[in-house]
């Protein structure tokens, strides 16, 4: 069965972006067939992957605020079993023109319809907002993956977007659940990394993953060669946890 997980965060610099791409390459390497679909206008995932959002043909936008089809949208990566549905510069104004479009917050709903039982798992790398773009996403989605970074005022942003989950559940999709809290960019040189894990232990317990990101040279280096840190240096500790994330997003079905 096919589990939709939006990556979101209305923060930016939390690390969206390379935990979907490289979340996605480690559920690949466990055998599961993956869906990285790209709605943040930046486009980082799309040329993370090695793709210049300028030379694709369709994107993202043309399915949510156009009528081309998803299928028509999507690229195949020479990566085995881990597909792209890119995003390009359009997107920028697709929150003004979904606002006049009937049924808004559904245009993602009806266009992963015809292509979703293609995939394992179907990934949303969302904008750092909580406009209408990730407001699709939500209620698309079936589980919020929420990165955080280990900084001061973390539980702060975090809040709002609970917020809005529950907003989101209560009135437009009553399946969707926060899936995980991760903790990124975790240096263990400093106190204050380990003190934010410990205050978002303390107030979601169950939500948590038990997986940290560390901070890591290798993870920001990989997207500027458009490689998965699995391709970039497998042996790092980005990818080690990476892998172990994979392993828990399984488990947790």
């Amino acid at each position: 069965m096919t589990r939709i997980l939006a990556v979101a965060n209305q923060k930016g610099g939390v690390g969206k972006t390379t935990t979907s791409i490289n979340l996605g390459a480690c559920l690949v390497e466990r055998g599961k067939r993956v869906l990285l679909l790209d709605i943040d206008p930046q486009s980082n995932a799309t040329s993370g992957l090695g793709y210049d959002r300028t030379e694709i043909g369709h994107s993202t936008y043309d399915s949510l605020v156009g009528a081309v089809p998803l299928a028509q949208v999507i690229i195949v990566t020479k990566r085995v079993s881990l597909d792209l549905a890119p995003a390009a510069t359009a997107l920028a104004g697709a929150e003004v023109e979904l606002v006049n479009l009937t049924r808004r917050e559904h245009r993602m709903t009806q266009a992963l319809a015809p292509i979703r039982d293609r995939y394992d798992y179907i990934l949303v790398d969302c904008p750092p907002s909580l406009g209408l773009l990730t407001l699709n996403s939500l209620v698309a989605a079936d589980g919020v993956l929420v990165p955080i970074q280990c900084e001061y005022l973390a539980l702060e942003g975090l809040s709002r977007l609970v917020d809005t989950l529950r907003l989101v559940r209560d009135s437009l999709n009553p399946r969707l659940r926060l899936a995980g809290i991760l903790m990124t960019m975790f240096d263990p040189r400093t106190n204050l990394s380990a003190q934010v894990v410990q205050d978002v232990a303390k107030h979601f317990p169950r939500e948590i993953y038990r997986t940290v990101i560390p901070r890591s040279i290798r993870l920001s280096e990989a997207p500027s060669y458009g490689q998965t840190i699995l391709e970039y240096d497998p042996a790092s500790r980005g990818a080690l946890a990476y892998r172990a994330l994979a392993e828990e997003v399984i488990l947790r079905g």
